[in-house]
């Protein structure tokens, strides 16, 4: 199988293609992430330590998001990453997102219900991945985090995102974030699941789709 593209993209080019993939990735992302924590099962890393930040809080899940997110983007600084039109969005979009789906989605008590919750946010997290990473209009904030840090330490991406989310995690259980077998199902599930969609959805130069 050829590889995917997926290096940034000047946002002048094929903006009506690409803007509303974004906002609909973007916003079925924060969908995924609201249907998972209702789910009661375990979350995934980042939102382990944005659900104990909220339980220590008291602040909304979608008003952490956006405070973390905001804070790793300071990170990006030192590390001379460039936000896109995409990291942007990213930031707004999914906070809002996510508490407005908690807001209708009442959390569930029952595996009858608590099980294929989880399951559809799983999967509907890896098909926004690819959605709005396919477009390729900047990467979320801790995705150039990620890059930031494996370029300057010299590190592996593989290993740098292992160690990020290995300290996001336990710091977010220490904050008493949810951590069960949904933590457990998506670290397996969310790369394979989001490498079976992008190919249907990345955005390619029209000259390479042939």
């Amino acid at each position: 199988m050829a590889s995917i593209e997926l290096d940034p993209v000047r946002v002048s080019v094929s903006p009506v293609r690409r803007f509303p993939q974004l906002l609909l990735g973007l916003a079925l992302y924060g969908a995924s992430m609201a249907m998972m924590t209702r789910a009661g099962l375990g979350l995934d890393p980042w939102d382990v330590l944005h659900d104990g930040l909220t339980r220590r809080t008291g602040l909304t899940f979608g008003t952490v998001v956006a405070i973390a997110s905001a804070g790793v983007l300071l990170l990006w600084i030192p590390l001379r990453q460039r936000p896109g039109i995409g990291t942007v969005l990213n930031v707004v979009v999914i906070s809002v997102t996510v508490d407005l789906v908690r807001a209708v989605l009442p959390p569930q008590h029952s595996l009858w219900s608590q099980i294929p919750l989880l399951a559809g946010g799983i999967v509907l997290n890896g098909l926004a991945t690819a959605a709005y990473v396919g477009t390729r209009l900047g990467p979320g904030p801790r995705d150039g985090l990620m890059t930031g840090l494996s370029a300057r330490t010299g590190l592996s991406v593989r290993l740098t995102r292992t160690g990020l989310e290995v300290a996001v995690l336990v710091a977010g259980w220490l904050l008493g974030g949810s951590v069960g077998v949904g933590t457990v199902l998506y670290a397996a599930a969310i790369g394979p699941l989001t490498q079976a969609f992008l190919p249907f959805v990345v955005w390619r130069h029209p000259a390479m789709k042939s």
